[in-house]
């Protein structure tokens, strides 16, 4: 997911990965003195492009490219000091390595990390016991967290993951006309449901958070979770990161919840108050979505990935899920 793009030019310029053929990505990864066999793997990644390179030695590392212009340089460092610090703690994140006193690198127009590769399957969240593992390593993140803001990274708020997402596409006219009366009014509806959620649940925590704790950011071995791709790391409220874990009707979420808090309050306290953000913090993440794909239309990967996106029907389909969201925000908050 994604913020605080400006819109470029639908031309050869505006294609943020261009250039970054595999000659200049070994180029690059050798720039700062590792020497690569030539055998390369693209990793699912839309946003970034991630690579794992094979070294001489028979090893290989992870190349993480930051798309431009996203984040500033002392945005992406604070996830790697945050990921670092976790990691030192002996919680298990994938960090960046440190190379000649560095984890943020630059070769010409791009900027580059690099990472240990750490492999894994989808956790059986079905399973109890694998929630409440999760969850107690997520309460264990937090608990750092909690200890000072991020200075540079945004917070997760109604104005950036929801108002202004709405504004860019109508802006933007990326909604059919014939279907923008009916979208503005379910988006606005939405929004006005947010508003009084966050309005009585009072000041919410603001943490240090991974930002986008979905499953596929979760791998599991024998030796449990870790997790990777803080790249969506932000200050926010703490069921940010616990609400993607829950599925199914308000019965099964209840259970699911239940076993992520009996892990994470081992570590951290959780205010019930923020139950009551749920289906709030959906809601901005499904807006969010929709202006995220636009945004990046002019990079190929998207309209290759997503190509029904900005048809009548995907437009259609995004009018009844907010107003599905506008009931679901109106029920009584999810009790663990």
């Amino acid at each position: 997911m994604t913020e605080h793009d400006a819109p470029g030019p639908a031309d050869a310029t505006a294609i943020p990965y261009a250039g970054l053929t595999p000659d200049r990505l070994l180029d690059a990864v050798e720039s700062i003195g590792l020497r690569c066999d030539g055998r390369l793997l693209q990793l699912n990644s839309f946003e970034n492009r991630v690579y794992q390179v094979w070294l001489d030695d028979g090893s290989c590392v992870v190349a993480k490219f930051y798309r431009p212009s996203r984040w500033s340089d002392a945005q992406i460092l604070e996830d790697h000091e945050f990921t670092t610090d976790l990691a030192q703690r002996e919680i298990p994140v994938v960090a960046p390595l440190l190379i000649d006193a560095r984890t943020l690198h630059a070769f010409e127009d791009f900027r580059f990390a690099l990472y240990p590769r750490r492999g894994g399957r989808a956790p059986e969240l079905e399973d109890s016991a694998t929630l409440e593992w999760i969850g107690r390593f997520i309460g264990r993140i937090h608990a750092v967290g909690a200890v000072a803001p991020f200075r540079e990274r945004p917070a997760l708020d109604i104005a950036s993951f929801g108002e202004e997402p709405r504004d860019w596409l109508l802006a933007h006219d990326s909604i059919p006309a014939a279907l923008r009366p009916a979208w503005r009014a379910a988006i606005d509806q939405a929004l006005d449901g947010v508003r009084r959620a966050f309005d009585e649940t009072g000041e919410p925590s603001q943490l240090r958070l991974h930002g986008d704790c979905h499953p596929g950011n979760i791998l599991w071995t024998d030796d449990g979770p870790h997790f990777v791709d803080f790249d969506d790391a932000r200050n926010g409220p703490a069921i940010q990161d616990l609400w993607m874990l829950l599925s199914g009707d308000a019965r099964a979420m209840s259970s699911q919840l239940g076993d992520v808090l009996a892990g994470y309050e081992d570590f951290m306290e959780f205010d019930r108050r923020e139950l009551r953000l749920l289906e709030p913090l959906r809601t901005l993440r499904l807006i969010h979505y929709s202006a995220w794909i636009a945004r990046r239309w002019d990079d190929p990967a998207f309209p290759a990935a997503f190509p029904w996106f900005g048809t009548e029907r995907y437009w259609q389909d995004r009018i009844l899920e907010l107003r599905e969201q506008i009931a679901a925000i109106s029920e009584p908050a999810l009790v663990a």
